[in-house]
């Protein structure tokens, strides 16, 4: 009998210490998550949900948000990722692409005020974590838009295009690397994703329900992703490159991902990070 009482009481102190041990590792984890650097994020609606508004309400796509609103961003997703501290300030807008542009859906002139440019996007990232010479953030992810990916992606009459070149193709491409390396002036290591698989898209769905004249093909859309995927790997080398949309499904719609990608994929970022941070 007192060899019972004894191993419950030894028992009762090993789980006393193993929660106090858990409650003060989670006060520790806590007060480190509460100080944690914002991670940043500029993109189109894969990255923020919304369409931005300027003075007198003007909006492109008369500010509309995905889904009307019944959609999770990566932004959104990010916040919600437990690992990670949420805090992050999301300056993309969807629709947008990686350059400034008017918006011409649903025609027949092209209006603005349109979409900001990634570079711009950027700034006003940079400006709400930077004090003079301190820049209080470690990391941008930056979503791929739309570029090249529909008619309302040029900032022209939708009659007036077609899809992109190759040499439209490396220009859009250059202005995603440009930022990235603006980022890295700054201190801040850029991550960047690798564009969905076609056939895990229905691009035809999203291009049926809008009515548009045209939407970018198989072919095209391997090109370009063929030619980011090189073009990163080659030239930035200091960036961090993560499939953070293997296995993509889309939410219904052909083209938007699913709660659950959405959900994964800021999981693989925030690990991501914490490897990245492990190396340092």
């Amino acid at each position: 009998m007192l060899k019972f009482s004894y191993l419950k009481s030894v028992k009762r102190l090993f789980s006393s210490l193993f929660i106090t041990i858990s409650f003060l590792s989670s006060a520790a984890w806590a007060g480190h998550k509460s100080s944690e650097a914002p991670l940043l994020i500029i993109g189109a609606s894969y990255a923020n949900a919304t369409t931005p508004f300027f003075s007198d309400l003007q909006a492109p796509l008369a500010g509309t948000a995905v889904n009307s609103g019944t959609y999770l961003s990566l932004g959104n997703a990010l916040i919600r990722e437990r690992s990670l501290s949420g805090h992050v300030i999301n300056e993309g807008q969807a629709g947008a692409t990686s350059f400034t542009r008017l918006g011409c859906y649903p025609g027949p002139e092209c209006v603005g005020p349109g979409w900001d440019s990634y570079d711009t996007q950027f700034q006003k990232a940079l400006a709400r974590v930077s004090s003079r010479d301190n820049v209080n953030a470690n990391y941008l992810v930056i979503v791929k838009g739309n570029d090249c990916m529909h008619p309302d992606a040029f900032g022209i009459k939708m009659e007036l295009t077609m899809e992109c070149t190759q040499e439209q193709m490396n220009a859009s491409i250059d202005n995603l690397i440009a930022v990235g390396k603006k980022a890295l002036e700054k201190g801040i290591t850029p991550i960047y994703g690798y564009t969905p698989a076609y056939e895990n898209l229905e691009l035809e769905v999203f291009r049926a329900a809008l009515g548009w004249p045209w939407i970018i093909g198989e072919e095209s859309y391997n090109n370009y992703r063929d030619l980011y995927r090189t073009r990163l790997e080659n030239e930035m080398p200091e960036a961090m490159i993560v499939d953070f949309w293997k296995g993509f499904e889309h939410m219904g719609d052909g083209l938007h991902p699913s709660r659950k990608t959405v959900t994964r994929a800021a999981k693989r970022i925030a690990r991501a990070i914490r490897r990245h941070q492990r190396a340092l």
